[in-house]
């Protein structure tokens, strides 16, 4: 008999891919995926720790799902994945004690023995363990199809240690798959219908798998060889350092046609000093050099990036260098927040800006980087661009796409275009989007 599994997922990329691998693995079990937690048999919460107060969001989900357990005729089993479980640990079963397993990142391969040992013992079931280097082989290649785009994790974990973030605490040292892995999920993919692939790493572009030489690979590299599979059209990767923007991955932006001209690179401030005090080991000087040096290998290519305002020691001098920063690159899109303390980093104990002051902050930027990115819009208006075509619209006939420089891209057609690019004409342009008219197919 089929049980029914409820997944929510919380944060990056990262988690939507962790997401996809636990409906695989609890597959072979009876598990099918149910978008209702109302009758589920089993519900995981998969977890992110980078957004602000992610566990008390967590811990007031935990007493919905309590209340909705509690008239459950079935016994439904509550797993916590992910960050906040890493970083929690056993208190989660002292506040929730009706949580039954909790799981981190880098253990949820193991979800299989942990339902067998829950079943056996009765009791709560708990594995923190740092096993990158068995979790890609014990998962199972996905049986569902992610989708026109799909996602690919190809690095984890990270050794950077910004002052801000808790990624190295919760994911661990950063670990490579190794080149033949990836390239089997590749082509398993692209089998299931995937035209693009994002690779996904939390610091990407510091890959270095193995290949079948054992030699060490470079992002470049593997990049070339997945762009050898013919299905594929299309390739990203996400979220990439500064710091590991090598000479030959900004040179595969110009030699590698099906890489495309779209990168998110955070850079976070725009001010030294306050670079200097996250512990990114860049500053704005070698930040820029980098984009000059895209520009150059790829002239059309656009940016996004991540920006923290309000980070402890913030001035107003370094919150407008940071404004001058936004002013010069001119993003596509990006990313903002407010800096909130996250437990166990260092940036956490020091004197925290006053509220106020960060929203003012906020507000002024986001009213930058929203301009930017409907300036950036505007110039496409009247062009043809390359749209590959995702999925479904709401309306009769309506298609929503994806450009190569990564805008939502809405039109209408009567044939049914799924999964194929095609040359579109942009005669709509939104703020975060384009509207246009099918062309021709690529």
């Amino acid at each position: 008999m089929s049980k029914d599994l409820y997944i929510k997922t919380y944060g990056c990329q990262m988690n939507v891919y962790d997401s996809i691998k636990i409906g695989d693995l609890l597959k072979p079990f009876g598990f099918r995926i149910t978008d209702s937690m109302q009758n589920a048999d089993m519900v995981v919460l998969n977890t992110c720790n980078v957004r602000e107060k992610a566990a008390e969001k967590m811990y007031s989900e935990l007493g919905r799902i309590k209340k909705i357990k509690n008239k459950s005729a079935k016994n439904m089993i509550i797993a916590i994945a992910g960050c906040v479980g890493q970083a929690e640990g056993k208190e989660i079963f002292k506040r929730a004690p009706w949580v039954d397993i909790v799981v981190g990142p880098q253990s949820y391969q193991t979800l299989p023995e942990l339902l067998i040992q829950l079943e056996r013992e009765k009791k709560h079931v708990l594995n923190l363990d740092f096993i990158q280097d068995s979790k890609f082989d014990d998962l199972p290649e996905s049986q569902k199809p992610q989708g026109v785009s799909a996602f690919l994790s190809i690095q984890e974990g990270c050794d950077k240690f910004c002052k801000f973030c808790c990624v190295p605490y919760t994911r661990g040292a950063e670990f490579s798959r190794t080149v033949e892995q990836i390239y089997r999920e590749a082509l398993h993919l692209s089998s299931q219908g995937s035209k693009e692939i994002t690779l996904l790493g939390q610091n990407v572009n510091a890959y270095h798998g193995l290949n079948y030489r054992n030699e060490s690979t470079s992002l470049a590299q593997l990049i070339a060889y997945i762009a050898k599979i013919e299905p594929i059209k299309r390739i990203r990767y996400t979220t990439s350092h500064p710091i590991d923007m090598t000479d030959d991955l900004i040179e595969a932006h110009g030699t590698i046609p099906k890489l495309m001209p779209f990168l998110h690179l955070p850079v976070q401030s725009g001010s030294d000093k306050i670079l200097k005090h996250m512990n990114r080991k860049h500053d704005v000087n070698q930040y820029l050099t980098i984009i000059k040096k895209l520009k150059k290998a790829k002239e059309d290519i656009l940016f996004s990036s991540d920006f923290i305002v309000g980070y402890p020691g913030e001035t107003e001098e370094d919150f407008n260098n940071t404004l001058q920063l936004v002013k010069e690159v001119k993003f596509a899109q990006s990313y903002s927040f407010k800096y909130s303390p996250r437990p166990g980093t260092p940036a956490s104990i020091l004197p925290q800006i006053d509220e106020n002051i960060k929203n003012e902050r906020l507000y002024l930027l986001q009213e930058l980087l929203s301009t930017q990115q409907r300036q950036c819009n505007e110039k496409f208006l009247g062009k043809t661009i390359k749209v590959l075509i995702e999925k479904e619209g709401k309306h009769k006939n309506q298609f929503i796409g994806r450009s190569e420089y990564m805008q939502a891209v809405s039109l209408y057609s009567s044939k049914d275009n799924l999964g194929e690019v095609v040359d579109v004409k942009v005669d709509k342009v939104f703020s975060n989007s384009l509207g246009g008219q099918i062309i021709s197919k690529t």
